[in-house]
């Protein structure tokens, strides 16, 4: 199984959708490995934007996620980063498709609801910046039948 990092960002918290947010994932049959609330400090912001400190946004980015905590969770599942990254949408909420995450919360770029690891090896780097191994939980879902083909786990 795949693990991806997300994050719910400021926004989400402060327009209160938390559960909304979690329960899409949580209704698309993804297993939630990891979950806790932090408040970002400006070392975390730069190290995990670090691949945009040269765009003129960097420190708008780093004032709006840390305007309160985030949420950071660790979601499992078969091809698990595609998965998230279908049901988030289009970066630009204003032009994510209905139905997405952002398509149906967001019309920003930047206030866009989550963050979402793009790539097996980014989500390997980004779960390790915000867990310890100790946070990330291996466990049975018993619904894994109902979610899955026998041979597609």
């Amino acid at each position: 199984m795949e693990k991806t990092l997300v994050i719910l960002k400021p926004c989400t918290i402060q327009r209160s959708l938390i559960g909304e947010i979690v329960s899409r994932f949580e209704k698309k049959g993804l297993r939630l490995a990891g979950m806790k609330m932090i408040w970002l400090s400006d070392e975390i912001l730069s190290e995990h934007y670090a691949h945009l400190k040269e765009k003129p946004f960097f420190q708008r980015i780093k004032d709006a996620m840390s305007v309160c905590p985030v949420i950071v969770c660790c979601w499992e599942g078969v091809d698990a980063i595609n998965v998230v990254r279908t049901l988030t949408g289009a970066t630009n909420g204003r032009n994510a498709a209905p139905g997405t995450i952002r398509g149906d919360y967001s019309m920003s770029v930047q206030e866009n609801i989550v963050h979402a690891s793009d790539s097996p090896e980014t989500a390997a780097i980004e779960i390790k910046r915000f867990f310890s191994d100790t946070e990330i939980y291996d466990y049975k879902l018993n619904n894994l039948s109902s979610l899955y083909a026998n041979d597609e786990f």
